[in-house]
């Protein structure tokens, strides 16, 4: 049942980004393996980005199996694309469960996307990395491929209006070398962070960035927050969330 909905999803993406006019470059897509288990650790700058980071995936032949908050099986249409899809739910209050789920994907061959900063970034740099990447990497005994997608804020991005219609927005994919986990989780991650940090970089590169902008990063000339200032607007969103748990719980 996943393998028709799936493909299904994918010309229906194909579709949306030729309707656009979005101009998708692929770089190091040869990088993903063409059988077997692997994380694929991808940056977040947007709402959009897996839709080209599933397409570069497609690109080999690959299904990549994302994970998606858990929230989002309470939209009836979304609940059915999850299981349709093999889509695994994320509880963040509980995590443990979705971990295993992944791993046990990964050792059936699967691809895994990760998001190693867990929510979007609003400055567009990379924001400190969890473990979970390198953890599930090294429990299932598979490659970490590290991907960087940019142009994808120009879309639909944190505290800005969505960019749609024929916009024609340029998107580019990098997708690096795997690399091993190491036992040292730590070293893992400043190894993946010090690869997705190159292939942003790499993007960037001939990537045509106007001063002020608001989807260009500081160090670039743009007018996105610094990475200080996004985890203070972070900080403060999370504590106006938790606020209004606390003011919801107490009726």
């Amino acid at each position: 049942m996943a393998q028709p909905t799936y493909r299904t999803l994918e010309i229906l993406a194909q579709l949306l980004v030729v309707a656009t006019g979005t101009r998708i470059s692929y770089v190091g897509v040869d990088n993903v393996p063409e059988r077997g288990g692997a994380v694929i650790a991808v940056n977040h700058t947007s709402y959009v980005d897996w839709l080209p980071v599933a397409l570069a995936m497609r690109r080999r032949r690959r299904k990549l199996r994302f994970m998606i908050k858990a929230e989002m099986q309470r939209v009836k249409v979304v609940n059915f694309l999850i299981k349709r899809t093999r889509m695994i739910p994320v509880d963040r209050g509980a995590g443990a469960g979705a971990y295993a789920v992944a791993v046990q994907r990964l050792r059936e061959g699967e691809l895994v996307a990760v998001y190693p900063e867990a929510t979007i970034s609003r400055s567009f740099e990379l924001k400190e990395f969890k473990t979970g990447a390198a953890r599930m990497a090294l429990e299932a005994h598979v490659p970490i491929v590290p991907v960087v997608v940019w142009g994808t804020q120009r879309i639909w991005t944190k505290g800005h209006p969505r960019n749609v219609g024929r916009t024609k927005v340029p998107v580019a994919v990098h997708v690096g070398p795997p690399l091993r986990a190491a036992a040292d989780i730590a070293l893992t991650g400043q190894a993946l962070r010090e690869s997705m940090t190159a292939l942003l970089h790499q993007a960037q590169r001939d990537y045509p960035h106007p001063a002020g902008a608001y989807w260009v990063p500081r160090r670039l000339g743009g007018g996105a927050p610094t990475l200080a200032e996004a985890a203070r607007m972070d900080a403060a969103e999370a504590a106006a969330r938790a606020a209004g748990r606390t003011q919801r719980q107490s009726g």
